[in-house]
């Protein structure tokens, strides 16, 4: 089995993907952190704020990680942002099969609510050195744009509206 976890930034994707570790003893590939190997060892010229040219760059590596990983039968968690919610399109029924995607989308009032907590637990599991550029505006585009993406792709959806609980059951 295949988890992939996407969504915008400070969703919680890390957090959830740690929880499934804890829970089902699943490895999990942090998106991120494949980006920041390839960029301090100089294997990219890309940035971390370049997004499109990092999913276009990122995406066909770990599209490859999650194929060997189900030809393996291993079990796999991805998380991170890099996850294009048009996903399916790179992979086979027989693939397919063994995947399961999930955007988290946090909604405009939640955010409008809680964005003192969403900012506060930004370091929960990641180290972020810059976290200026992550502003109140900008988080609710950012989870409009994944609700919008996600709507167009008929993907599987956690919205975030209320409380923000991360319980695994089962």
């Amino acid at each position: 089995m295949i988890i992939l976890i996407t969504g915008a930034s400070h969703t919680g994707k890390t957090l959830l993907a740690q929880k499934l570790l804890e829970k089902y003893r699943y490895p999990y590939l942090s998106i991120d952190l494949l980006k920041m190997g390839l960029i301090r060892s100089k294997n990219t010229t890309l940035t971390p704020y370049d997004d499109k040219e990092l999913e276009d760059y990122l995406w066909p590596i770990v599209r490859e990680i999650i194929k060997t990983a189900i030809e393996n039968r291993q079990n796999l968690i991805v998380e991170g942002c890099y996850i294009p919610l048009r996903w399916k399109e790179d992979f086979s029924d027989a693939y397919r099969n063994e995947i399961r995607c999930y955007c988290l989308v946090m909604s405009r009032n939640y955010i409008q609510t809680h964005f003192s907590d969403i900012k506060k637990y930004a370091n929960e599991i990641e180290q972020r050195i810059d976290d200026t550029w992550c502003t109140m505006d900008f988080v609710i585009e950012e989870n409009e744009r994944y609700l919008r993406m996600c709507q167009e792709h008929n993907g599987n959806m956690i919205l975030i509206e209320d409380c923000y609980q991360i319980e695994i059951d089962g």
